[in-house]
Order: structure tokens, then C-alpha cells, then sequence
């Protein structure tokens, strides 16, 4: 049996040298499909280039480390000023296209613990034992196609002078991540007591791909949590 190798010509001449062989050696129909779709996957796999090892991005203060390994499992760790993030999941690779899925499920950051109808205007009070993570929280009001934002302050609380409104959504800026729902259409309380959940530190990575550059570099757009240009990821030697 030979290998073929190189352009998509002379990948499917070698396929139809093969049948011509196959049928002199009266290889039956369902072996000759066989060994197309086994002989189509290793050229898509072979096309595939491995992404294992561990890449860096380094910018003065802000540190990212991502680490591929076998079983395409990942771990990602992140570092800027006092912030600190970590994520860890699975990942599926299309081309040289990265997708990443955390463990973490996306829009969890918040949990609704009480909820009530009470005068007029929205009151949204966080609550956390860590008393700093109280202010940074962003909360994305729509009143129809109408965009709204409103931040809390050093207690936790959000005031909201808009009645009525379709929908809330939270979202804390040193931890940003997908929002969190707080109210929607059918909700008719306008008072909230939220909780900051345990994954507030983690990453979900949902709608974040990565780019396979070349053998040594990974890439991405500007996102939610890192909001640069140029972001590369070199890999260690």
C-alpha cells in the first residue's frame, strides 16, 4: 500500500491508483468504501497540526498562560494587578481553529436569592463577604431595543430610575465574564437581593477562539476580559 501525500490532485490521483489495484486484486465494494472514508480522515487529521504544550502572553502587568495536553484537555491561568482567573475544560480543534469549553457554564456569575415588588425604579443589592467585590458591577438594563447602564456602589447597591424595564443583566467588571440574567421580560418584581457565586473567578471562554498562527504562536480577537489588540500566545521552548 503507498502513502500519498501533497496537493488534493495527486491526493485523489493516488485514491484512483489504489481502486485500479484494489480491483485487480478483487477487493469487494464495501472494503474499497472502507478504506476511502480511513484513508479521507488521516489526510484531515494529518492536516491537523498539535497544538500540545504550554503558551505564554506576557504585557507589563498581565500575565495568560495557556497549557494543552493530550485528551484535549486545557488549563488556563491569568494575572493582572490584583486580579487573578483560572479555567480549565476541554477543547475541539477545526482547522486551525481552537474552540474552547470550560468547566465553568457561562451566565452563572449571579444568583437571585430574593426577589419583590416594591414602589417604583429597580433596587438590585449584591451581597458578598468580600466587601471590595461589592463596587465594579455593571448592570445592562433594556427598555425595549433601548440599552441602559447603571453601576453599583461601595455597598453593592443599584439604583435604577427606569419603570418599567425588560430586562437586567450584571455583569462585574474586574471579573468580566457573559452576563448574568437578573430579570427578564416576565419578571414583575423590581426589588433584588443577588449573590456573587464561587465561579466569579473562573473563565467560561464561551464565544472565544483561539487561532493557530503557526507552530509556535495561538491567537485571539479582543474579548470580554482581555480588550486588546494583538493578543499572542508564544509557545515555551
Amino acid at each position: 500500500m503507498c502513502i500519498v501525500a501533497g496537493s488534493t490532485g495527486s491526493v485523489w490521483q493516488g485514491v484512483i491508483t489504489m481502486y485500479a489495484l484494489c480491483s485487480i486484486q478483487k477487493m469487494n465494494l464495501m472494503r474499497m468504501i472502507l478504506f476511502i472514508l480511513l484513508f479521507s480522515l488521516n489526510v484531515k487529521t494529518m492536516a491537523q497540526p498539535s497544538v500540545n504544550g504550554t503558551y505564554h502572553y506576557n504585557n507589563r502587568e498581565m500575565i495568560a498562560t495557556f497549557t494543552f495536553s493530550n485528551g484535549h484537555q486545557f488549563n488556563f491561568f491569568y494575572s493582572y494587578g490584583a486580579v487573578d482567573r483560572y479555567a480549565s475544560g476541554t477543547y475541539t480543534q477545526e482547522g486551525n481553529v481552537i474552540k474552547l469549553k470550560s468547566d465553568k457554564e457561562p451566565g452563572k456569575d449571579f444568583t437571585v436569592t430574593q426577589a419583590e415588588q416594591k414602589g417604583k425604579g429597580y433596587r438590585i443589592q449584591f451581597e458578598h463577604p468580600q466587601k471590595y467585590l461589592l463596587s465594579n458591577i455593571r448592570c445592562l438594563v433594556f427598555v425595549g431595543d433601548e440599552r441602559h447602564e447603571f453601576f453599583s456602589d461601595a455597598n453593592g447597591v443599584v439604583e435604577i430610575p427606569l419603570h418599567p424595564c425588560d430586562k437586567i443583566y450584571a455583569q462585574h467588571l474586574l471579573y468580566p465574564d457573559v452576563v448574568s440574567l437578573i430579570k427578564d421580560e416576565h419578571n414583575l418584581n423590581n426589588r433584588f437581593t443577588a449573590n456573587l457565586n464561587p465561579t466569579l473567578q473562573q473563565m467560561s471562554f464561551k464565544g472565544i477562539d483561539l487561532t493557530i498562527e503557526d507552530a509556535e504562536t495561538l491567537s485571539c480577537l479582543p474579548n470580554y476580559f482581555m480588550m486588546i489588540e494583538g493578543i499572542r500566545f508564544y509557545k515555551e521552548e
